[in-house]
């Protein structure tokens, strides 16, 4: 009787069984990829343990700066007393910080730092009808021009067309800031503009002091 190999062995003549199928190469990848983009995610940001405050310093020196020249070359700070007091004004506009300042009290007129003064007066009546004495005048009492005034003007005039050209601003002309008493007549007003004028001061700036919307 001739015997038959069992059902499911290894096929005759001794073949090797068939190999596992590989694990694809791909989703190896996909997973490392995945883990590393879960790892930058969920990583702490690394702490600074000091601060650098030289750039923050330098900052707050330069805006200090800025304030302190601001508040110096501020035309607001004029000292007012009995002498001099300025006129109220219903205008809010902020007045202009370059140009030379002519104070014009009920006594004197003086420009710019200069505490000497370059004018004196004491007849009110007198400065309301012909202005300033025949004797600061270039051609008689009726005579718009002040001589004092206007060699003291032509001296600021040079000085300031020089730093106009330095800074290449506009030369051919400078800027007033007249400070004057809300008192001061009309005529010593007008005959101070008219020397200012000859002298190259082609600007003025009226400084007034702020008040409410029914004070005139």
């Amino acid at each position: 009787m001739t015997a038959q190999p069992p059902s499911g062995g290894a096929p005759s003549g001794g073949a090797p069984p068939a190999s596992r199928p590989k694990k694809p190469q791909g989703t190896v990848v996909r997973f490392k990829a995945a883990l590393r983009k879960a790892k930058r995610q969920f990583a702490r940001e690394p702490e600074i343990d000091f601060l650098n405050i030289t750039a923050m310093l330098d900052l707050m020196t330069i805006i200090l700066v800025f304030v302190l020249k601001s508040l110096a070359a501020s035309t607001t700070n004029i000292p007012q007393n009995q002498d001099l007091q300025l006129p109220v004004s219903v205008l809010t506009a902020e007045p202009g910080e370059e140009g030379v300042i002519i104070r014009i009290s009920k006594t004197q007129i003086t420009v710019g730092d200069e505490v000497r003064p370059v004018v004196e007066y004491s007849d009110r009546e007198q400065l309301g009808q012909t202005g300033l004495d025949a004797r600061y005048k270039r051609n008689g009492p009726n005579d718009l021009y002040i001589q004092p005034l206007a060699q003291v003007l032509q001296r600021y005039r040079q000085n300031d067309r020089a730093l106009r050209e330095a800074r290449g601003k506009d030369a051919t002309t400078s800027e007033a800031i007249i400070v004057a008493d809300e008192t001061t007549p009309y005529r010593l007003l007008f005959e101070v503009l008219y020397t200012a004028g000859q002298c190259e001061f082609g600007k003025y700036h009226l400084l007034v002091r702020s008040g409410g919307a029914g004070k005139g």
